[in-house]
């Protein structure tokens, strides 16, 4: 469902994303790795059409992002790292609003609507103005919003940024039956702990480079240490990554 080739972003003499090689098949929760400025964000917004890769190729069911732009998004859900919401919008009205630029038809929106919202738990504040809103309410929005029009991809910059614990395991046990029903879910996260509970696969980036790729039994063997947990384990291939100046494509 989510594949991309030889994708590269060059800004300037800079390059933030080097020729990066991945592919996610149907029903898979793929984690993307890496400390800050790595490039995870800039292959997010190349993956989803905001911005323009120097080089390369980012495909959504088979859509080329930058060729078949409508197509490919029709196919995603995304929540960017820097979401915007219509405060001056109910929560109703707000993805009323979602569904009708996905041009979902008026009956199956409200259905839709109504299970999203109960299933994050906001029914009870339905028409109520967004920007009364807590930060974790916001969140459980924005997942909603992006799932009204039931797409087969979905696309997350830091999921579990603002959410309390509950909403958290609210989170986490949804994107796992979503995946179970077949939907693929291509998430970056600086939470090491959500990756390993949640992930089927993961990947490591290191300066714009992909540095390791697999389930997370692979990356264990793949640190070559009798590391347990996987701050140990990324930190480690991080570390050899600096010395080895590794660079590889990969498929999942």
């Amino acid at each position: 469902m989510i594949k991309l080739i030889n994708l590269r972003k060059e800004f300037g003499n800079f390059v933030a994303v080097d020729d990066i090689n991945l592919e996610v098949p149907p029903g898979r929760i793929f984690a993307f790795l890496g400390t800050n400025g790595a490039g995870k964000t800039t292959s997010i917004r190349m993956l989803t059409g905001v911005l323009q890769p120097t080089s390369g190729t980012a495909e959504i069911g088979g859509y080329d992002i930058q060729k078949n732009p409508i197509e490919a998004k029709f196919l995603m859900g995304v929540i960017p790292d820097r979401p915007y919401l219509y405060g001056k919008l109910t929560a109703r009205e707000f993805l009323m609003f979602m569904a009708d630029l996905y041009k979902v038809e008026p009956k199956t929106a409200r259905t839709r609507m109504a299970d999203l919202l109960g299933l994050y738990g906001l029914a009870e504040w339905e028409h109520d103005l967004i920007d009364g809103y807590s930060h974790g309410m916001k969140q459980r929005l924005l997942m909603c919003a992006s799932q009204i029009h039931n797409p087969p991809v979905l696309v997350i910059d830091e999921p579990m940024v603002g959410l309390d614990p509950r909403g958290a395991k609210l989170l986490k046990d949804t994107l796992k039956k979503s995946a179970a029903n077949g939907m693929t879910i291509f998430m970056s996260t600086h939470s090491l702990s959500v990756a390993e509970e949640i992930a089927d696969q993961l990947a490591i980036i290191r300066r714009g480079r992909i540095v390791a790729m697999g389930t997370l039994e692979e990356l264990y063997k793949r640190a070559k240490s009798d590391a347990s947990d996987l701050e140990n384990v990324f930190l480690q291939i991080i570390a050899e990554s600096d010395g080895s100046g590794e660079h590889g494509s990969h498929e999942l």
